[in-house]
């Protein structure tokens, strides 16, 4: 058991943390007993814990007392641990012939002490509320600072028991999702979209295969289509941007969500009550009722691509109630439309009665902006989860962003995926509806990606059903009496959800697993 003392401000990330690093622990109360004491705060609590972990940035009485001479940091330092580096977003220490932050390791008695110059839920606060710059997108920070702590206490005070976010039966979650901003080109006559795709198709394809970006045939699919656009607008051939049945396709069974503007030339608000005319939608999620059950019947969720609904909780409940009228769905989620997103969106977003967001990622590069592939709790809301999102077609290829390759972006996706395959989680991706088609042509691209996540053992799920995983977990709970625990797991009301694992950690490398039960009972006794 972890017993933190921590100050009162700082409870609700601490309680988050813990949801994610789920293990046993509880809050600090004089006079109890528990094998780890965390502190974060600045008054050291006295414990006969085996092992005391202290965080912080300021200098306490253990620093005082230390030989070693101690030197306050500044923000933006980086912490290199088991040849892993992530950044330290606030102030830090940092002790003699120590890395800083510092990590110092003294002994008294029997009892280990190790004083870890930073604040590290002040730390997590800023990965899940403001989140990192797109500078260290690539680094996965939330999860290293569970690998951190989950690494000095098997090395000072194992065993530990963990429920992993991994999936029983697989590695980790894939979950792939499609925003819908186009549907077809016939909707768009004589607008920017339509002399974009005009430019793009050409003269932008030429280029393209220049940079190795295209091939000669993509070139030819793309100089066909702008042949045959009269013929799409004229209803005499099929319109190209039409694309739902090539996505169920290439697919081929795995789960995905589609999330449909709700309605057609609202623009929407920015944050300085701007409108934009390019982020309407020139189509109806009305008029697209038919294809959207048909999606749904396949397996396939429907979502809310909002325009409002991250600023006015009155409008969010507007476009939930049209996607919900089609699909007959109580629950739904939402990603904002161009990812508008605000620091009380998550607050009015579940007082407009979503279950869930996807928003939190990145328009310009791909990675963890929170710093996880957790779905996680925001600190401003009490029942709403955030499923972030990892990788966006339109941030791996466009000239305005990363402008990558097919083979640069399949080399750039790599890690992502290995990283989940590795560690668990949910692995996001956003692939907008009209990206397998002229003149974008990025089904080869977005064909590896599912076959690299069936190849590391991903579960497919919608976003829908990976927020219900882990909402499961995050209702599992422990029971604890000296070195035995046992489990109280929650029973889903979804009959195709995988099941969880429980893993009992040895040492640093060494951890048997097995398929949580409710009432099971684990023994850590060493």
């Amino acid at each position: 058991m972890i017993s933190v003392a921590a100050n009162n401000e700082d409870h609700p990330v601490v309680a988050e943390f813990f949801e994610l690093f789920k293990t046993p622990w509880e809050f600090f109360q004089p006079g109890c007993r528990a094998e780890i004491l965390l502190c974060a705060q600045t008054e050291i609590p006295a414990s006969d814990a085996k092992l005391v972990l202290i965080y912080g940035s300021e200098l306490n009485s253990f620093d005082r007392a230390q030989s070693a001479p101690i030197r306050p940091q500044g923000a933006g330092k980086f912490l290199t641990h088991a040849g892993k580096t992530f950044p330290i977003y606030g102030h830090s220490l940092a002790f003699e012939n120590s890395p800083c932050p510092a990590l110092l390791e003294t002994k008294r008695g029997e009892q280990t002490i190790v004083r870890i110059g930073y604040d590290l839920f002040s730390e997590i606060r800023q990965l899940l509320t403001v989140g990192q710059p797109m500078a260290h997108a690539a680094t996965p920070t939330l999860e290293r600072h569970i690998e951190l702590l989950r690494e000095l206490i098997l090395r000072h005070a194992a065993p530990l028991l963990e429920i992993p976010p991994v999936p029983t039966g697989h590695n980790f979650i894939a979950c792939l999702t499609h925003d819908v901003d186009h549907v077809g080109i016939r909707n768009h006559k004589f607008d920017h979209t339509l002399f974009g795709f005009l430019f793009r198709a050409t003269l932008g394809s030429v280029l393209d295969v220049g940079r190795g970006k295209k091939t000669f045939g993509q070139l030819f699919t793309n100089w066909l289509a702008v042949l045959k656009l009269p013929f799409v607008h004229l209803g005499l051939a099929k319109d190209f941007w039409y694309q739902f049945d090539h996505y169920v396709e290439l697919e081929n069974g795995a789960a995905s969500t589609f999330f449909v503007i709700p309605k057609k030339g609202e623009t929407g608000l920015d944050a300085k009550g701007n409108r934009s005319p390019k982020r309407a939608a020139s189509y109806d999620a009305r008029d697209l009722k038919e294809i959207l059950v048909g999606l749904k019947n396949s397996g396939k969720e429907i979502g809310t691509h909002g325009l409002d609904a991250w600023r006015d909780a009155a409008a969010g409940r507007e476009e939930k109630k049209i996607i919900s009228e089609i699909t007959g769905a109580n629950e739904t989620g939402v990603r904002m439309h161009w990812l508008y997103f605000g620091e009380q969106s998550h607050a009015i977003l579940e007082d407009a009665g979503f279950t869930y967001d996807s928003t939190v990622g990145y328009n310009g590069t791909v990675g963890y902006r929170a710093g996880t592939t957790q779905v996680f709790k925001p600190l401003t809301v009490k029942k709403l989860l955030e499923l972030p999102m990892h990788a966006m077609d339109t941030a791996l290829f466009y000239p305005s962003y990363l402008n990558l390759s097919p083979q640069q972006a399949a080399e750039k996706m790599s890690p992502l995926i290995h990283f989940a395959a590795q560690n668990g989680g949910a692995f996001v991706v956003n692939w907008h509806d009209r990206s397998l088609a002229p003149e974008r042509l990025w089904d080869g691209s977005y064909g590896e990606l599912i076959s690299e996540c069936k190849k590391s053992g991903a579960w497919f799920a919608t976003a829908g059903q990976t927020v219900e995983w882990f909402r499961q977990r995050r209702e599992t709970g422990f029971e604890c009496s000296g070195r035995s625990v046992k489990i109280r797991a929650r029973k889903s009301s979804a009959d195709n959800l995988p099941g969880q694992r429980v893993r009992i950690h040895t040492a640093a490398e060494k951890f048997s697993e097995q398929e949580l039960c409710d009432g099971m009972e684990v023994s850590l006794a060493v």
